[in-house]
């Protein structure tokens, strides 16, 4: 097996204080800056800000805070989980994110998507109605930005594009993802634009994935295409025993699932469930061998070379973050490469 990139992702879920109160989001922002700082000196490989437009997470501007941790560090790489492409505009995102690579002398690696909520449409004055025709044109023009140093483009959901320079182009190469849930045609998309596929797992055994994968693979020998790597995304916390990372994540978990799930209609969570999906689903909570057996587990099983740890859910406080960081860093990753070395 290659070698196995391992990162983290968070959304700068609103965390808990010592006093018992939620954090401002101000306070949150500058904590997530400080937790990515920590994981640039444990050696971890990626630090991925997810962009949300809600009160329960604190990143809207993941470029912002990523140029600030790009000042703060020297190796880690610099990305989104995802960015919401759809609702943006494709040439302003790839400035934002060339200026990025250019600052952290090539530490760049946006991953794209269309997000799994939908306050940015309203918001910024989108037609959810073009849901699907919104993502595959901006993702058309920010796939030939990345390779042509003019682009000229036609579509239906922007002004188009008449041999269009866009400043700064890319110094250095730059590794760009695009997020995908599940879908068979988002898979088949990302072949398609010659980028790199990112798979969303977050509920169920992660080898349900494996057709996805499969497909992925049939796609680029059916276009020609050349096969990059796949990565995958799970959410989980690492403590030093199970039961302790168990029941650390319970509450702030079932608080995060009850509200989304209000929502959208879905039925409450009961730590019965909750247990199942540690034990047999996509949630990576243990201790750091349980999380390393699983994260192996799922790399080998679906034969990916990236794993990316959503490492907070709901308002787990700063500290605790900290502390999940040193074992992820420190003890998981030499594990996960030992498994899957032997």
């Amino acid at each position: 097996m290659s070698e196995i990139s391992l990162g983290l992702d968070t959304f700068g879920d609103i965390s808990m204080g010592a006093d018992g109160q939620l954090k401002p989001m101000d306070q949150v922002l500058r904590d997530v800056v400080e937790e990515a700082a920590y994981a640039d000196e444990l050696g971890i490989d990626f630090i991925g800000l997810g962009e949300h437009h809600r009160d329960d997470f604190a990143i809207s501007s993941p470029e912002i805070v990523l140029g600030a941790i790009a000042g703060r560090t020297k190796r880690i790489k610099l990305g989104t989980a995802v960015t919401i492409l759809s609702t943006d505009d494709p040439v302003r995102v790839f400035q934002r994110f060339s200026t990025l690579n250019a600052v952290s002398n090539g530490r760049a690696e946006p991953i794209l998507g269309r997000g799994s909520f939908t306050e940015s449409y309203p918001l910024f004055g989108y037609d959810m109605n073009l849901y699907n025709e919104l993502f595959e044109e901006k993702l058309d023009i920010f796939a030939r930005l990345l390779r042509e140093d003019e682009v000229s483009w036609q579509g239906q959901t922007r002004a188009p594009l008449h041999k269009a320079k866009v400043y700064p182009p890319l110094g250095q190469p730059m590794t760009t993802w695009v997020g995908v849930g599940g879908s068979p045609d988002s898979v088949v998309r990302v072949v398609r634009h010659d980028l790199q596929l990112m798979l969303a797992i977050i509920g169920g055994d992660p080898l349900r994935f494996k057709p996805y994968v499969d497909l992925y693979h049939r796609a680029v020998d059916q276009l020609g295409m050349t096969a990059r790597p796949i990565g995958i995304h799970s959410p989980g916390l690492v403590a030093k025993t199970d039961e302790e990372a168990r029941e650390r994540l319970w509450p702030h978990y079932a608080a995060n699932f009850g509200r989304i799930g209000r929502e959208r209609g879905w039925g409450p969570m009961s730590k019965d469930k909750y247990l199942a999906e540690v034990a047999h689903g996509a949630l990576v909570v243990g201790s750091p061998e349980t999380v390393a057996r699983k994260i192996a587990r799922a790399v080998k099983g679906l034969n990916v070379q990236r794993f990316d740890l959503k490492y907070t859910t709901g308002p787990v406080p700063h500290e605790q973050n900290m502390e999940g960081l040193k074992l992820y860093g420190e003890e998981v990753i030499p594990m996960v490469k030992d498994m899957l070395a032997s």
